[in-house]
């Protein structure tokens, strides 16, 4: 039987957008490339395109560090390419990976677009199925800001859906995080899993405020399984804290293998990487 990521004891090793230090940043390519190195957590983002597809993306917008249009030109620095604009046909036809990610040397430059999640998930646990490697889970960051409802993005309701209907069609609830910053989009996961409308998937709540543990999980207004801080912002006595509450701390994103060894010595239960090789055993 398959353990809950809440449940399982083991150390959590994430590979954030896949493994951005080494591949594209969520792309199909650095999802397989984490696995081969051992990841048991693939972290991605979603947004929602014009016509209602869940596209794997961290950010609204086609970035300019790393986006080429369809007609083979850089993205302009400072154009607002909005994916809530564009159908997915559309979205496909960019390549986020050919020109490299300047903040990410060792980036391996490939020609790649932003998939689907179903597509992602279909093409990951065929993947998983052939070279026999053992279950592991997706984190799913719902990328959400009140400030961009209706906007880049849907309402957390109708977002949320979306997301729900694509997941629970492909995967068992078990394997599935679902985390974000907007604590709007968690309390509504919470909501329908309390009214038997979502099955239950694991929640995490992504913390980069100064707020402190009290006053987030007050705002938050329920015990998440999961409280993944920047890692800048937890201390031993902090992970304590939640551990005492029956939570577990995987920060986000740490990088060198001093940190890594830094953080991990708090006694975390797993870290979030982009570059999931330089995790310590």
């Amino acid at each position: 039987m398959q353990i809950s990521f809440a449940q399982n004891s083991a150390f959590n090793r994430e590979g954030h957008r896949g493994c951005r230090g080494l591949m594209p940043e969520n792309t199909i390519p650095a999802f397989l490339k984490a696995l081969d190195l051992g990841v048991n957590t693939l972290e991605l983002d979603v947004v929602i395109s014009k016509d209602r597809q869940v596209v794997v993306s961290h950010d609204p917008y086609f970035h300019s560090d790393f986006s080429i249009d369809p007609n083979g030109q850089p993205v302009a620095k400072g154009a607002k390419v909005i994916l809530y604009e564009l159908n997915y046909d559309e979205i496909k036809r960019y390549d986020v990976g050919s020109n490299g990610n300047p903040n990410f040397p060792q980036q391996q430059k490939l020609k790649t677009y932003k998939p689907l999640l179903s597509e992602m998930i279909q093409v990951v646990e065929d993947y998983r199925k052939k070279n026999n490697i053992p279950l592991f889970w997706y984190n799913i960051e719902i990328k959400s800001e009140e400030k961009e409802y209706d906007k880049s993005q849907p309402q957390p309701s109708v977002f949320s859906d979306l997301v729900y209907k694509e997941i629970i069609k492909l995967l068992p609830p078990d394997r599935i995080v679902l985390q974000s910053f907007d604590f709007n989009i968690l309390k509504y996961w919470k909501k329908q899993m309390d009214a038997g409308n979502y099955q239950k998937v694991t929640l995490a709540a992504l913390v980069s405020n100064l707020k402190g543990i009290e006053k987030n999980l007050a705002e938050l207004g329920f015990t998440p399984e999961v409280y993944s801080p920047y890692f800048q912002l937890l201390s031993a006595e902090k992970v304590q804290q939640l551990h005492a509450l029956g939570i577990k701390v995987i920060p986000w994103t740490i990088n060198t293998p001093e940190e890594m060894k830094r953080i991990k010595n708090m006694g975390v239960d797993g870290i979030i990487t982009d570059y999931p090789d330089r995790i310590p055993q």
